[in-house]
């Protein structure tokens, strides 16, 4: 349970809130962000946060506020909690690094745009906010056309395999994680916590704006937690263009490899080699296979952030 003080439903408390949260992921923001991402900690506990938005003006003027600048501070633009400057140094580091990854990933979803039954890549995890290192991975949520998720998976990770940039074994920077599928008619995520609000508003598309659209209407549970969270109405600059030759293609691919006996087949061969790894079983596990998702957190964050960020508000108390 989070101190009475953050549960307070003042702005205050929200500002700080959101900055701790993410001291926990190293990342400090800008006002803009902190206005964006405006966390509401009631959320968590209710299901639903405080009804209304915030304006950035409201943010600018709460940082200046006496309770918040007891515990945050600003540097070049950035604000962060108390004696943790040295972010600032890391995000704009860790943001050259996220560009150069993010260039290997927009190469392998460029080849994705082709493969039959995708309908959208995005970039999920630090690498979304650019605060990934050099040793990381490359976190993908893949949309699959609902009824051949199976198929598409196995498609997607042929593919990337042979593009040798499948993360596995010890192979794990500059690699795709490909740990979370879904399909066209089950965009709204299960898990509605304030980790997933926070990963799910932070996700970054690379191809297929639509579903991306439809995504985040389909998850704006997000208010609960994020009040200012909007779907975005403008395409990202950074989105790989669906021409007339990629859907062909993909329209070729489907009709090849749409047969329901395939798909019965992949999704039993599946099932069983997930049902046999010893990961899947392990304590805290997230692994899902279903016809609607294909999951495989293992040993997912989510816990373990949650618990930093409600001890970073117990020692953050103000009298």
């Amino acid at each position: 349970m989070a101190d009475s003080y953050f549960m307070q439903n003042n702005l205050s408390s929200k500002i700080i809130a959101t900055v701790a949260y993410c001291d926990t992921l190293d990342y400090p923001m800008t006002a803009f962000e902190i206005w964006k991402y405006l966390t509401d900690v009631r959320g968590q506990e209710t299901g639903k946060g405080e009804e209304g938005k915030t304006t950035l003006l409201d943010v600018l003027e709460g940082l200046e506020k006496g309770e918040v600048k007891k515990v945050v501070e600003d540097h070049l633009g950035f604000y962060f909690l108390r004696g943790r400057q040295e972010l600032v140094g890391q995000r704009l580091e860790r943001n050259k690094i996220s560009e150069r990854k993010f260039k290997i990933a927009k190469r392998v979803i460029f080849c994705l745009k082709f493969v039959p039954f995708v309908r959208m890549a995005a970039l999920t995890g630090r690498m979304a906010m650019k605060n990934t290192e050099e040793k990381s991975d490359i976190d993908l949520l893949i949309v699959l056309k609902h009824g051949h998720i199976y198929t598409g998976r196995t498609l997607v990770t042929l593919l990337i395999h042979i593009l040798g940039k499948r993360r596995y074994g010890n192979h794990i920077a500059n690699r795709i994680c490909l740990n979370f599928f879904i399909t066209d008619k089950s965009l709204e995520i299960t898990l509605q916590d304030l980790f997933s609000a926070q990963e799910y508003s932070f996700i970054m598309p690379v191809f297929g704006y639509r579903t991306f659209h439809n995504f985040q209407k389909s998850n704006c549970w997000i208010r609960n937690f994020k009040k200012n969270f909007e779907p975005d109405e403008v395409v990202n600059l950074k989105m790989t263009d669906d021409s007339f030759f990629s859907r062909q293609i993909r329209k070729t691919g489907e009709m090849i490899f749409g047969f329901g006996i395939m798909e019965k087949y992949l999704k039993k061969w599946q099932k069983r080699r997930i049902e046999n790894d010893p990961r899947t079983h392990g304590a805290g596990s997230m692994v899902m296979a279903s016809d609607d998702y294909l999951i495989f957190l293992p040993k997912p964050q989510g816990p373990e952030i949650f618990e930093n960020f409600q001890a970073k508000l117990r020692e953050l108390k103000i009298a």
